[in-house]
């Protein structure tokens, strides 16, 4: 989730008290559990509002998530993105709460190691675009990228992993071609 190349906000503080109350969640959520609470979340005006924008990078705060989840609230200014990632083996969801991101992914299932270089068949490619709420579940294998492609409007979505993102392969794309690049590590985001 973290990268070097973007503004980090602090945690949540007194000034930015409310978060949703996550509905009664089975011990181990599942995705459709996250997509809920993050269109739950995603719809806390006040909470979406409390988050500080930065023109130039994308700023995020960790919220608490439900049953033991990882989650976050993260703004994006207009052009910022991902990148292609994945999210180390945790299944996740996330939804728009202001603005408009479009996420691109690939429907396929990467093996996971030993490989630093994969040609992709053609029509693994898939774009939609999330605003006002509509969100996205995914699986443990999920790779792709989140773009806000407005020039002018920020966005801000909510994100949310289990079990908590343990780490996060990088990947990079020249047509076809995807290549790992990074891996980064939990504890490298503290």
């Amino acid at each position: 989730m973290p990268s070097s190349r973007h503004t980090s906000v602090a945690p949540s503080s007194p000034r930015h008290p409310r978060h949703p109350r996550a509905a009664t969640v089975p011990a181990t959520p599942s995705a459709a559990d996250l997509l809920a609470f993050t269109r739950r979340t995603a719809a806390d005006a006040g909470l979406v509002a409390s988050l500080p924008l930065d023109p130039e990078g994308r700023t995020w705060v960790r919220i608490p998530g439900p049953g033991g989840s990882e989650a976050w609230l993260i703004g994006w200014p207009p052009g910022a993105g991902t990148g292609w990632h994945d999210h180390g083996g945790s299944h996740g969801a996330f939804a728009a709460a202001a603005g408009r991101l479009t996420e691109q992914s690939l429907a396929v299932q990467l093996p996971t190691e030993g490989w630093k270089t994969l040609e992709l068949a053609d029509g693994v490619d898939r774009e939609r675009e999330l605003r006002d709420g509509q969100g996205r579940a995914f699986g443990p294998h999920h790779v792709h990228q989140v773009i806000n492609s407005s020039r002018t409007e920020h966005a801000v979505s909510v994100h949310a992993y289990y079990p908590p993102l343990p780490m996060m392969r990088r990947y990079s794309r020249t047509g076809q071609v995807l290549r790992l690049e990074q891996v980064e590590w939990a504890q490298e985001w503290v």
